[in-house]
């Protein structure tokens, strides 16, 4: 019989970072979530363009798993879809995403991975030689059922809950992606969450999908975020929370807001760059800054052949240094400017207005404004723009 089997032993946590990318394309590669996917990148470098798998990356991220995901594997991976984490009991994927419950969010996630390099032709077969029915043992101690619906995989887990595979054999240079359409649970006695987030049973209580504990969780979930808030005085970017002591491009590639950046700075090699000591005070715009260029100015600029040209654009967001908001304003009044000099070479000025508000001039005079200022990190400070900065 043939058989996917989990060989992996201790799953290790790192930063968000990494060299350069390599510039070769995926070949007959499928798009997911609107970005190319690259057969010699890692599963993690590719997962991160997904604009639709923003919660995955996010929850990878928290799981402390981008760099086994960024290993040597192979491993299968099967990829939830944002709207299949927004389907989920309301404040499950919140509640999971607590400190407090990293382990359980890293068996869930855990759950969806197997230690193969399985297209969808392979676990095709598999079914076919088990009689219709495929068991797949997966990294998270869990197990998941596979059958064919016509020509497409279906996967059932421990819960009886079904996921249908929407876009296989995203080839990657550690294996395989398919992408589905729901979120893989294991059994409930496999997965635990603390009383805090659970609720109040007296001792550690198994995440559940019935309405009455999840309302419970999700009403747990919010006192306790509400808590963590008060310790963390860094201000949510795109409703996720930034962490004073992450890096740029860890805090970053959390915001859902903020996934065309985060490709981008892949793009153009600069996410090792951001993730060192800097100091670096970025204006970050957003997905709705980006998406308001021209038609067709973002897919070119992350074509291959046009990287050095990015990577100008993206470093005439930054400026050495760490610079808050009061420092950027500091004795400007009226219609003065404070000039700043960027990491490009290129040049940005600095206005307040009598309202308090802070508009950020490119080369070009396009006047964007800060939507939310003082998002500190690690190695330095984010200030979120809504326009690209565009050097002449």
């Amino acid at each position: 019989m043939t058989s996917l089997r989990f060989t992996a032993a201790l799953l290790a946590g790192a930063a968000f970072a990494g060299p350069a990318l390599s510039e070769a394309h995926g070949g007959d590669n499928p798009m997911v979530g609107g970005a190319e996917m690259f057969a010699d990148r890692t599963i993690v470098e590719n997962a991160v363009n997904s604009a639709d798998h923003t919660t995955l990356v996010a929850a990878v991220k928290a799981a402390d798993l981008v760099e086994t995901l960024s290993g040597e594997g192979p491993f299968t991976v099967f990829a939830p879809t944002n709207a299949a984490f927004e389907a989920l009991p309301e404040g499950t994927v919140e509640t999971l995403l607590m400190p407090q419950n990293k382990e359980a969010l890293a068996t869930v996630l855990t759950c969806h991975v197997a230690a193969a390099n399985a297209t969808a032709e392979a676990i095709g077969g598999m079914i076919a030689d088990d009689g219709g029915m495929h068991v797949v043992p997966t990294a998270g101690g869990c197990e998941v059922e596979a059958r064919m619906e016509g020509d497409t995989v279906v996967l059932t887990d421990e819960r009886g809950g079904e996921a249908t595979v929407t876009i296989a054999d995203v080839m990657q240079s550690n294996g395989v992606i398919h992408v589905i359409d729901a979120v893989l649970l294991p059994a409930e006695d496999k997965l635990e969450l603390t009383q805090a987030a659970a609720g109040e049973t007296g001792s550690n209580s198994s995440m559940t999908t019935d309405s009455t504990d999840a309302g419970m969780a999700d009403t747990m979930a919010s006192e306790e975020a509400g808590a963590e808030m008060s310790e963390n005085t860094n201000p949510t970017v795109g409703g996720a929370e930034m962490f004073a002591d992450r890096t740029i491009i860890e805090n970053a590639v959390n915001s859902p807001e903020h996934t065309t950046l985060v490709a981008a700075v892949q793009q153009a090699g600069l996410a090792e760059t951001l993730s060192g000591e800097g100091p670096f005070t970025v204006f970050a715009p957003t997905d709705a800054a980006f998406a308001a260029l021209p038609d067709g100015t973002v897919e070119t600029l992350m074509q291959d052949g046009n990287r050095d040209q990015l990577g100008k654009i993206l470093t005439a967001h930054v400026v050495p240094g760490r610079m808050t908001a009061a420092d950027l304003t500091a004795g400007l009044s009226g219609d003065a400017f404070k000039n700043l000099q960027t990491v490009s070479g290129d040049a940005l000025s600095v206005q307040k207005t009598a309202s308090g508000e802070v508009f950020v001039f490119d080369e070009n005079g396009n006047a964007y404004r800060v939507t939310t200022a003082d998002v500190m990190q690690s190695n330095g400070v984010i200030h979120v723009i809504d326009g690209v900065l565009l050097p002449r």
